[in-house]
């Protein structure tokens, strides 16, 4: 008796794992054994790069945050020191947000900001 090896199924998996090779380079993207561990590969990256992306857009508003900042003569640690010092609960992309297209509304939170840490200076000294 012939042996049955449900070629309907396996040409099925392995057409879908060549679809998802597509793209790649060379027998990457042609040869199924190939293939198969390319895009297994490939998923692991993206899954762990899209919690790697949080962490890189957290970075790059902080640096623009930074770089406002210290051109109101402030620091970013005494600006968010200030910030929660004046209660203002504003995350750091909007904060980014603010800085980049409102630089009037920015000057006024870092306004407040340094007042609120002169308040606690004087608070701390009394």
């Amino acid at each position: 008796m012939p042996r049955a090896t449900n070629s309907p199924a396996s040409r099925k998996r392995r057409k879908r794992v060549l679809l998802r090779a597509k793209g790649f380079r060379g027998f990457r993207s042609k040869l199924f054994r190939y293939a198969k561990d390319a895009v297994r590969k490939a998923l692991t990256y993206e899954y762990r790069d899209r919690k790697k992306r949080k962490g890189q857009f957290r970075r790059l508003w902080t640096q623009r945050i930074n770089a406002a900042v210290r051109a109101q003569d402030m620091t970013y640690s005494r600006f968010i020191e200030g910030l929660k010092a004046a209660g203002i609960e504003a995350d750091r992309k909007i904060l980014s947000d603010i800085a980049i297209t409102d630089a009037v509304a920015f000057s006024a939170i870092v306004a407040q900001a340094k007042q609120a840490l002169v308040a606690k200076a004087a608070k701390a000294s009394a």
